[in-house]
């Protein structure tokens, strides 16, 4: 509720969102219920109005590293939790953010898709370069993290996985 938000050094308080160079992902999925799996993906590169060719291209790319190249005609309601979760991620992905923002978003997958989700954000950060902020409430996921922040009431209350449970180093 107060602060100063920073992305490259930049401060972002009344940079309008759609100027952030900044992706979502919801832990809802938030995809269009009347569109093809493409078309959600699209949707935002259209609203920038990038050529046809290259949002083609960026979704194609997109579909193919996530692996839901055959998945591009369906829409969500075909789909599993997992998939629709990779679409929504691939849907962020396709703007090229170095920031992905991830709301809780294994909060409604089995552990085996949520445990795959979590892989997926290490290599997009490992291969890709895009620094990943999630949020958790599940500790095992946290665990798998590069750094973990715990916050109570609104203040950091631990900044590693042993603090935020008590245990004392051995």
């Amino acid at each position: 509720s107060e602060g100063t938000l920073r992305i490259g050094g930049q401060v972002m308080n009344d940079v309008p969102p759609q100027k952030r160079d900044v992706a979502m992902v919801f832990q809802s999925y938030a995809l269009y219920p009347h569109m093809t799996v493409f078309e959600n993906m699209a949707f935002g590169l259209r609203l920038r109005k990038l050529p046809e060719a290259e949002i083609s291209a960026r979704v194609t790319a997109a579909a193919e590293s996530l692996g839901i190249t055959e998945l591009l005609k369906r829409k969500p309601g075909q789909m599993s939790g997992g998939q629709r979760q990779r679409v929504a991620i691939a849907r962020a992905l396709v703007a090229a953010p170095p920031l992905l923002l991830a709301d809780e978003p294994t909060g409604n997958l089995d552990v085996k898709s949520g445990e795959e989700i979590i892989h997926l954000f290490q290599d997009l950060c490992k291969n890709d370069g895009i620094s990943v902020l999630m949020v958790t409430h599940d500790p095992l996921l946290a665990s798998m993290a590069d750094r973990m922040l715990l916050l109570k009431d609104g203040v950091t209350a631990a900044s590693d996985i042993r603090s935020a449970w008590g245990i004392e180093e051995v």
